[in-house]
């Protein structure tokens, strides 16, 4: 394998391009296609009150998929850390996120068997491991960063990542989403057979342009060679970076700001397209149309927001962030089916959501780049950011699914979520980025 020079173009392209390979998970996977056919599906088989049967207990479709996501992030949230200090102590960063990578596009792709009631419990596993193989690989994936670019790099690659995974993820959505329209015109007389197929298809994609970034990425960059021991000696090494974490006030403060804050993005990205269904009852095509029109501004978003932090600041960029998605959860509350032009309200916001959505996410992995100390455990460091935002999605989508046990209603869920903007906002108002690394 040939070795790029840390901040080169072809690395750093190499790494961002795994976002165009992956990014197809969440957006037709988790956001767009498959919430959707789950509910089309499980809403064909559930009682007069709205409810399906799985392990013998009645449960609400919406609650059931919150809770199953929830226990996916609660595992990645557990194994991460150890995973990431085993895979600094040992350099092989690129084999776990191999194999996190192969587990969940082979996951994804067995998501087409599910079909009906007798076949639930299919897509409830499968939901489980697809999630741990996505946000498994992403672990090791953001902890490459502060190794393929330098410090002043770092805002512009990190947003190159995701402006190539919307690009992507966009492509295929766009794909499947005539496939889903149009399923006569390849030749399929089953409507539902055309979604399933789209799960496969996310699947080949995700494993086959990752190949792309493993030819590139390093492995190894520091050449340690592992010992008998090395499961121990990375214990101890999670456990050296977290006596590090009590002398970092700056990144402990970040961390708690970035918690907060992911609760509501990743609920919303996570939960939008069943909101608009199921509160709005908005048409299938109408609510993946406008998913699409969110990944192509947030593509913008993303790149603005990354030139704006170069003037700004990145803290300041992340905090205009903040209060417009405050200010979408309280205007999506605001929403009833029964008022007019209802859809164009949504769609707006939908909008607006995008515009921030790529901001947020571009200048939150970046940020936590800088702040991290110079250092050869970088996939540990990581492991902590993503096990924030795993338990961060667990709270979330467990508030936005007892709510809606609760209510009956996904209004005052959506509601609760701007409690965690203004959360965050308080506390990321206390951190200061005064160095960039070089």
């Amino acid at each position: 394998m040939k070795n790029f020079k840390k901040g080169s173009k072809k690395l750093t392209n190499a790494w961002a391009f795994y976002d165009w390979a992956n990014s197809v998970y969440p957006l037709v996977i988790s956001t767009a296609v498959f919430p959707i056919y789950y509910s089309s599906i499980t809403s064909s088989f559930a009682n007069s009150n709205g409810d399906i049967s799985f392990l013998g207990v009645m449960w609400n479709p919406t609650s059931l998929y919150d809770y199953t996501l929830s226990l996916s992030f609660l595992i990645v949230a557990f194994c991460s850390p150890l995973l990431s200090a085993v895979a600094d102590y040992t350099g092989n960063k690129l084999k776990f996120m191999k194999f996190f990578c192969l587990l969940g596009s082979v996951s994804v792709m067995c998501l087409f068997f599910f079909k009906g009631p007798e076949t639930l419990w299919v897509a409830l596993t499968f939901t489980i491991l697809a999630s741990i193989g996505f946000w498994g690989s992403i672990v090791f994936y953001n902890a490459y960063l502060p190794e393929i670019a330098y410090g002043n790099q770092q805002d512009e690659v990190s947003a190159k990542g995701f402006i190539y995974g919307y690009a992507g993820s966009v492509l295929l959505l766009i794909f499947s989403l005539v496939m889903v329209q149009k399923p006569d015109w390849f030749g399929i007389s089953d409507p539902s057979l055309a979604p399933r197929i789209t799960f496969l298809l996310v699947g080949f994609w995700w494993f086959g342009f990752a190949q792309i970034t493993y030819r590139r990425l390093p492995n190894d960059i520091y050449n340690r060679k592992p010992e008998k021991d090395y499961i121990w000696k990375g214990l101890r090494e999670l456990k050296l970076v977290l006596n590090e974490l009590k002398n970092l006030p700056q990144l402990k403060y970040f961390l708690v700001s970035f918690f907060l804050f992911s609760v509501g993005v990743q609920t919303i990205v996570l939960m939008a397209g069943i909101f608009g269904s199921k509160e709005l009852g908005l048409p299938t095509t109408n609510l993946i149309l406008t998913i699409i029109l969110v990944q192509i501004v947030a593509m913008i978003g993303a790149y603005l927001f990354s030139k704006l932090s170069k003037k700004v600041g990145n803290i300041k960029s992340l905090k205009l962030s903040l209060i417009i998605w405050g200010s979408v959860c309280f205007s999506c509350f605001s929403l009833d089916i029964n008022q007019p032009n209802v859809d164009y309200y949504f769609y707006g916001l939908g909008v607006l959501l995008g515009f921030v959505l790529g901001a947020t996410q571009t200048i939150g992995r970046s940020t936590y780049s800088k702040l991290i100390p110079e250092t050869h455990d970088n996939a540990t460091y990581f492991s902590f950011y993503d096990v924030t935002e795993k338990i961060a999605i667990v709270l979330g989508m467990f508030v936005f699914g007892l709510l809606i046990s609760l209510t009956g209603s996904m209004q005052y869920s959506v509601l609760s979520l701007v409690v965690f903007f203004t959360f965050s906002f308080l506390v990321l108002s206390r951190v200061k980025i005064t160095e960039i690394k070089k």
